[in-house]
């Protein structure tokens, strides 16, 4: 399933709107929380699992933590 979703000025922002039908497929509604990650390449990844959400605060406190030793594996 591809839809074609357009930036749109909302406010001071800008947002995607979401069709009926996408949202009904992806179980969501008006007040929920989607996140978005980077993927790799140009990509991105929408989730609406708070899980990830969790998930991605616990990796950056540990990447900041271990910044030194993370920059050392990586030469």
């Amino acid at each position: 399933m591809i839809y074609d979703l357009k930036l749109r000025r909302v406010g001071n922002s800008v947002g995607v709107i979401f069709p009926k039908p996408l949202l009904e497929h992806l179980k969501l509604s008006e007040g929920d929380h989607v996140y978005v990650t980077e993927a790799p390449g140009d990509g991105v990844r929408m989730t609406a699992n708070a899980e990830v959400r969790q998930q991605m605060e616990v990796a950056t406190g540990l990447m900041a933590r271990y910044r030194n030793t993370l920059r050392e594996l990586a030469r």
